[in-house]
């Protein structure tokens, strides 16, 4: 009975510490039961995208090793300041992060950093508040350039849309957008807090970080299409391994195994007839409200690939799956790592942060679909010389 006992309180604990994978588990087993597994199901899974993700994991986890960021914590934010500032700057930094290096890794890099400067000041009852602000600017930022996330680099690829074609379109929401998250920030209070990292001031193992910053310049030519993920993730792991072992084991294989899990969801639902059908008279209805729907299904990133076969229209499919990047968790899949950060530290109420999580997204999406229908409305007034 003890053993019994043991083992359920273990996988308790293991379903409790990683809620996200065990969802997506369920999810990739019941679309199973629709389209039973065969030789598809290789194609479903974006091998490029999970191994540039592991690379950039690695590569993080080896920073933290060398206490980057508590040093970065130390000369940006160690001393007095008030609350509001503290978060506000805490979110912008993934804001204007993933415009550069994908909100994914904005948000692996950031929201680590977030909860240790949090905890350092005392203020853990605004971690929850500020990782789901982060979220949101991530996803927010991610939007304005091709290489800011996975979906525009689809559509930017797919269509041969040019740089500066695309900016252009998605600029009005990143600005809007920003507004109101700067507006959401200032609902924090004014009290003045003390950030004391002295502990964590140093740099350590400075040799190895270098090496980090010229992994992490690669990772970031990989996703530019500029060296190939393969010699990439070969060259990550042997760096690793022959300098800093332990750091391959602080990688999070849950999250990749998060994302093997929605993929073959994804990529069942994809091949239901019915549904295929649907997507087409949808698409010809209005792709950019079809778009954003279903992103909050099957996430942003598969609905691009999906629905690009529907439609010629990919102005309102990218401002659709960007848009559609917010809702719910699995709208897009960089919302994931910040709920799979959260869910680890101590103390953690996952059901309260989607509740926070919701709220957020619902008015950033209310926002930006008002912002793409003002638009389209200006647009169609007659022009006058």
């Amino acid at each position: 009975m003890e053993g019994t006992e043991s083992v359920g309180s273990r996988a308790r604990r293991f379903a409790k510490g990683q809620v996200v994978l065990v969802v997506s588990a369920v999810l990739a087993v019941v679309s199973m039961l629709v389209v039973p597994p065969s030789a598809d199901y290789v194609g479903y899974i974006d091998v490029r995208m999970l191994c540039i993700l592991f690379c950039f994991m690695a590569v993080v986890a080896g920073m933290r090793e060398c206490h980057l960021f508590g040093a970065v914590a130390a000369r940006l934010l160690a001393g007095r300041r008030s609350l509001r500032a503290l978060c506000l700057i805490l979110v912008l930094l993934p804001f204007f992060c993933s415009m550069f290096i994908t909100n994914d890794v904005a948000l692996i890099t950031f929201v680590p950093f977030t909860i240790l400067v949090l905890g350092m000041a005392g203020e853990g009852r605004s971690i929850l508040p500020v990782v789901v602000l982060q979220t949101v600017a991530a996803n927010l930022g991610s939007m304005l350039l091709p290489f800011g996330n996975p979906q525009n680099l689809f559509i930017y690829s797919r269509y041969g849309v040019g740089t500066g074609e695309m900016a252009m379109l998605l600029a009005p929401y990143v600005m809007v957008g920003g507004i109101v998250m700067c507006l959401m920030c200032a609902r924090f209070a004014t009290h003045e807090v003390h950030v004391d990292i002295s502990r964590d001031r140093d740099v350590r193992s400075r040799g190895f970080l270098a090496l980090m910053f010229v992994l992490f310049a690669l990772c970031i030519l990989t996703v530019l299409h500029v060296v190939p993920w393969q010699a990439v993730l070969v060259v990550t792991v042997l760096a690793i391994a022959l300098t800093h072992r332990r750091v391959l084991a602080r990688v999070d294989y849950g999250l990749l195994l998060t994302f093997v899990c929605l993929f073959v969801f994804t990529g069942n639902i994809a091949h239901i007839d019915a549904v295929s059908s649907a997507l087409e008279g949808l698409m010809s209805w209005e792709p950019m409200l079809a778009s954003l729907g279903i992103s909050q299904v099957i996430s942003n990133v598969p609905a691009a690939t999906l629905l690009s076969g529907f439609t010629g229209d990919w102005q309102s499919l990218l401002v659709g799956v960007d848009v559609g990047g917010f809702g719910t968790p699995i709208a897009s899949m960089a919302s994931m790592i910040s709920l799979g950060f959260y869910s680890k530290t101590e103390g953690a109420d996952t059901r309260r942060y989607l509740v926070w999580f919701t709220a957020a997204n619902v008015v950033m999406v209310a926002v930006l679909v008002c912002v793409y229908y003002v638009i389209g409305a200006l647009r169609a007034l007659p022009y006058k010389s």
